[in-house]
């Protein structure tokens, strides 16, 4: 059932993302919940509608958790009108989330377009908290023009991170920015991260993840490697209303992150 969580604090990442820190009102809920990086909740507005939302935020423990949010459907339009303060209500968390444990002692490759940067935001969180636990991660950016990315006040703590290198480019820069312009995949010509001792994770528009995935293959990465993040028209979050099938697979209770060679060759084509 879904239960209330009240809204502590509101940040505009740009001119249609939010991000919402919420807290249960329950404190059993309070102070047992807990999440993994990468799954999600299925956030809803009475007498509005439901919507999955990823977790954008690994705090170490379930009594404070961000939704970042962007405005492209009923619930969504309907939550940038809320204030600090004010109550949504949550199920969850649901599905499996990003392989932690596989990711200790490995390099990081981290490839995230536009609101896809949400869902690996915990991933980064985790590296700076337990840096000695990983090896070096590389994070390639992009997004469609530079206001249109996120979390841009923590970049200079990223940089400052001495094992973690941040990669940017927008598809349409402003005559302020500098730095790459294009598809993300054209960060792959300066990259560091070599297929050796290396674990990739994407997030992004299917058409984005496509590229990225073709791309890296060419490149001597393999499809066990690679980590992929599916959001596909969940709608009860346990994979039972069937909505989100794919083959054999329900996205919201099988993924949504998959190791893209479990869904290469589903019948229903991926990417």
């Amino acid at each position: 059932m879904p239960a209330p969580a009240r809204i502590e604090r509101i940040v505009r990442q740009t001119y249609d993302t939010v991000t919402f820190t919420l807290t249960h009102e329950d404190p059993y809920r309070r102070e047992f919940y807990r999440f993994q990086p990468g799954q999600f909740n299925m956030v809803s507005m009475l007498g509005i509608g439901e919507a999955p939302i990823s977790i954008s935020s690994w705090h170490g423990n379930g009594k404070t958790f961000d939704h970042t949010i962007r405005a492209v459907g009923t619930v969504t339009n309907a939550m940038m009108h809320l204030r600090e303060g004010d109550r949504v209500w949550l199920r969850g968390p649901y599905g499996r989330g990003w392989p932690v444990s596989e990711l200790q002692g490995k390099n990081i490759l981290l490839v995230a377009g536009g609101i896809g940067l949400a869902p690996l935001r915990p991933l980064v969180e985790e590296v700076m908290l337990r840096p000695n636990m990983y090896g070096k991660m590389e994070i390639l950016y992009g997004a469609r023009t530079p206001g249109d990315m996120l979390f841009t006040d923590e970049y200079d703590e990223w940089h400052a991170m001495p094992n973690l290198a941040l990669r940017t480019t927008v598809d349409r820069p402003d005559p302020t920015y500098v730095g790459r312009s294009g598809p993300v995949t054209i960060l792959f010509e300066e990259m560091e991260t070599k297929p050796a001792d290396t674990v990739v994770v994407t997030c992004g528009p299917e058409i984005m993840m496509k590229f990225v995935v073709r791309g890296l293959m060419a490149r001597g990465f393999s499809a066990g490697q690679i980590y992929v993040s599916l959001e596909r028209r969940m709608e009860c979050g346990f994979g039972k209303c069937g909505h989100c099938q794919c083959g054999p697979l329900y996205v919201c209770k099988d993924g949504p992150v998959f190791n893209y060679s479990e869904i290469r060759n589903l019948p229903e084509e991926i990417f």
